[in-house]
């Protein structure tokens, strides 16, 4: 008898179903280091673009959740279209990576959360205007 898949068959592998994918870069910041703002944050996550979409991913509103430390460490919650896609375990990694790079950024963590599941209702007015969805 064959079994229905579960999410955990479209993860990357060694992730347990629903399990968080998660993603780290940077360093601590040198004493004194200004840290980064939230806007530079988000300039940072908005230069990563869906692979398959001509969108970047905070404006298709795959960023649950983001909070930009005192010493600037990075924490980011963040989903994709569906669990299926097929780059889910390199998402997290490049939008670490992007975040890392920012100046005043020290270390970034990204988790892939599935709860909330994606709706195009969270997509930014900019990201339903280039994909002809109103």
């Amino acid at each position: 008898m064959s079994r229905e898949p579960s999410l955990g068959d479209f993860m990357p592998a060694g992730a347990p179903d629903g399990a968080a994918t998660m993603a780290r870069a940077g360093e601590p910041l040198e004493a004194g280091e200004r840290p980064a703002s939230e806007e530079t944050v988000i300039d940072a996550i908005r230069t990563v673009y869906d692979p398959e979409i001509p969108v970047n991913l905070y404006d298709l509103g795959l960023i649950y959740r983001l909070d930009v430390a005192a010493n600037g460490n990075v924490s980011i919650d963040m989903t994709l279209t569906a669990p299926a896609c097929p780059v889910a375990g390199e998402m997290p990694g490049k939008v670490a990576a992007a975040v890392a790079a920012a100046p005043g950024v020290g270390e970034v963590e990204v988790h892939l959360v599935w709860e909330p599941p994606w709706t195009k209702e969270r997509m930014s007015e900019d990201a339903r205007l280039a994909l002809d969805i109103f």
